[in-house]
């Protein structure tokens, strides 16, 4: 029997940067329920340089804080704009007391799309919108053949 494991490679990573990177951490693990993969820590205590979180249905999300020992970089002035990030979700009806138990603020219930997604959209404590829904987009999966 010839078995062959494929490996899964991420292509695309939403960065986002937070003042306070461990609550980020904290919400984006315990309450959506990404996996985290790696963090480094920056020279302030308790910020991030920087961290990878995966997601269950494939992708990531790179994760930083604002660094208060250093001089303010090109990135810092991403902490105060509000992104939006959207995640394939099997059973969202599952992850959503979850997600308001991790103190996130609803920004549009849980409900069917004339698209044949079920979701619901919710803002993190920094303000950034998470959209969770079946829906995986019109291809439903992208091939991890070769490069464009």
């Amino acid at each position: 029997m010839n078995t062959t494991t494929k490996e899964t490679v991420i292509g695309v990573w939403p960065t986002l940067v937070y003042r306070d990177g461990q609550a980020a951490l904290k919400f984006l693990t315990e309450g959506l329920g990404f996996t985290l993969v790696a963090s480094y820590a920056g020279e302030a205590e308790g910020s991030i340089a920087h961290s990878e979180l995966t997601w269950p249905a494939g992708g990531g999300v790179m994760v930083s804080s604002v660094d208060r020992n250093k001089e303010p970089n090109e990135f810092d002035k991403l902490a105060d704009q509000i992104a939006s990030v959207y995640l394939v979700c099997d059973d969202p009806d599952a992850l959503w007391p979850r997600v308001m138990a991790a103190g996130a603020t609803v920004v549009r219930e849980m409900r069917e799309e004339d698209y044949g997604s079920r979701g619901f959209s919710v803002a993190d404590p920094e303000g950034n919108v998470w959209s969770i829904g079946t829906y995986r987009g019109e291809t439903g999966a992208l091939s991890t053949g070769g490069q464009q």
